[in-house]
């Protein structure tokens, strides 16, 4: 008999969790508190309390080749960034595709997961969820945690003297809808992640003045790279993956100085990284710099101390007269309906195996699928993590020991803080290629270059240069996808084809860089002609 498997969250965790129960022949069932599919990708025009919020204009920060599911990749026609209602309908299509729907429960609660009396020997959970006033139990034999960690605002008053006085109007990001109703006033934007930078930029066209307050500063990239292709594109790559790893920190914090400096000095913005060793996630943002520069932004230090109309900063400066402070400081965790042992957040630490599994259950039946911050995009991420929960499972892979997994989260914590800091934004942050290749390693589904050199050497380039999308972990291994090498070669059309709704006419002038490069092959033939007659003696 198939395994019953609870998925709490229809968002995008849920949505391939239910796609990869349904692969290995699980049995799922779906618990999702709203009416609809997409989770924090479905914008609603009012903030609903336990529930994720974006704001109207939210782009993707990462492209669609490197942000679609492995074996689906997204229509050749959508843009290479996508507008939420535009991923939205990325997801719709997905579900329908793998008939995801049914297997659903909308409107439907989620009180309480409790281990089942015979837990140690049966792994069951006890499952008690309410619709409609009505509350149901229901026993299952694992659960898959999808229900994201940007629900709960994190707003850190305590460390802003004098708001209790202040005057005018405060909020959280996830509160922050549009631009309007914000037209005139001065406005003071907490935080410099990628949300204040677009709220920022968004508000600064209809404000009188916006500030933004910054304790550490940032880097700052354009979603455009190299030759115009997405950043990830360029960025995410093994080869600059391997060189990351492996060059001392002296020199990556050279290479990535020289890189981010080279679109604008972030000096001279104000924006510069106190430290610039950690690997801290950039900000993507298109229009920031500009809007710096029109004066329509200013970047401020820390702020030291509220009253009841103006900010006074860290460096002693004012700003009078602001209306507005919108805190965009990030989110905590909270998963109210599970016991505080299993999903432990201390010291900054969650104390997950691998950010999925809780170290010390009897029985490896849960796995929180999404509770993660890679540093590329989240939807391979969390693809690869149910696909590795799903045949945990089921048996056909194993965890080691609860004292081999705690080490592992220690160890892995302290490599976190090395790279990333210790900041609260911080404590889900992790590498991207060599997280995925980890998760693929375990089920069996990281491609073996070496091999493939032999076989498939055009395909081995790409994949070590190229960029590492999740194509690549549908080579070989459970799930192969017979597709997965042609989206591989393909994906700079697909890349192309929302760009080039322009055809130009073709040139009827004789191409002068074609004549040129004639011009200087002849030139070497005649020099080299010459040369060898008149080193020939019986010339």
């Amino acid at each position: 008999m198939a395994k019953k498997v609870a998925v709490i969250g229809a968002g995008v965790s849920g949505l391939v969790s239910l796609k990869c129960c349904v692969d290995e022949g699980l049995e799922p069932t779906c618990f999702e508190q709203t009416e609809d599919i997409g989770g924090l990708w479905r914008f609603k025009e009012n903030v609903e309390d336990g529930q994720a919020s974006i704001y109207q204009s939210v782009i993707t920060n990462t492209s669609k080749e490197m942000s679609c599911f492995s074996d689906f990749p997204m229509p050749e026609d959508f843009p290479n960034f996508l507008h939420n209602s535009k991923l939205l309908e990325y997801f719709r299509i997905f579900a329908r595709k793998f008939d995801l729907l049914k297997y659903i429960q909308f409107q439907t609660t989620v009180l309480s997961v409790k281990k089942h009396l015979d837990f140690s020997s049966s792994g069951q959970w006890e499952v008690v969820t309410e619709r409609n006033n009505k509350k149901q139990s229901a026993v299952f034999d694992a659960v898959m945690v999808c229900s994201g960690h940007h629900i709960l605002p994190h707003i850190p008053l305590e460390s802003f003297p004098g708001i209790e006085r202040f005057k005018g109007q405060y909020l959280h990001s996830r509160q922050y809808k549009h631009p309007e109703g914000f037209e005139g006033k001065h406005i003071l934007v907490i935080g410099l992640g990628n949300s204040a930078s677009d709220i920022a930029v968004e508000l600064s066209k209809k404000a009188a003045q916006v500030f933004i307050s910054t304790r550490h500063g940032s880097w700052v990239m354009s979603r455009i790279s190299e030759d115009g292709y997405p950043w990830d594109m360029v960025f995410h790559s093994r080869f600059r993956s391997m060189l990351r790893n492996v060059l001392p920190q002296t020199i990556r914090k050279w290479i990535m100085e020289q890189q981010m400096d080279r679109w604008f000095n972030h000096e001279n913005y104000g924006l510069e990284p106190q430290n610039k060793y950690l690997m801290k996630e950039p900000v993507l943002n298109d229009d920031l710099p500009s809007r710096i520069l029109y004066g329509t932004i200013k970047v401020k230090p820390r702020v030291k101390e509220l009253t009841e109309t103006s900010a006074i900063f860290e460096d002693g400066t004012v700003e009078e007269e602001i209306d507005v402070i919108v805190f965009a400081t990030g989110y905590t965790f909270s998963f109210p309906f599970l016991e505080d042992s299993l999903v432990k957040v201390e010291d900054k630490m969650v104390s997950l195996y691998k950010y999925m599994f809780p170290p010390h259950l009897e029985k490896s039946t849960l796995a929180c699928i999404g509770l993660i911050q890679p540093l590329g995009s989240i939807f391979p991420t969390v693809e690869l993590q149910a696909r590795w929960a799903t045949r945990v499972f089921k048996g056909l892979c194993t965890l080691p020991s609860g004292s081999t997994m705690m080490a592992d989260i220690i160890k892995r914590n302290e490599k976190r803080i090395d790279l990333f800091g210790k900041s609260l934004s911080q404590t889900l942050q992790t590498n991207y290629v060599d997280y995925l290749d980890e998760l693929a390693l375990e089920i069996g589904a990281k491609p073996d270059l070496l091999s493939l050199l032999l076989k498939d050497p055009k395909l081995a380039v790409k994949l070590y240069f190229g960029p590492c999308n999740s194509y690549q972990y549908r080579l070989i291994g459970p799930g192969q996808w017979k597709g997965a090498r042609s989206a591989i070669l393909t994906q700079k059309q697909r890349i192309l084809k929302p760009l080039k709704t322009r055809a130009p006419k073709a040139s009827s002038d004789f191409p002068i860089s074609f004549l040129l490069k004639i011009l200087g092959l002849l030139a070497i033939v005649v020099a080299f002609f010459f040369s060898f007659n008149g080193s020939n003696p019986s010339a």
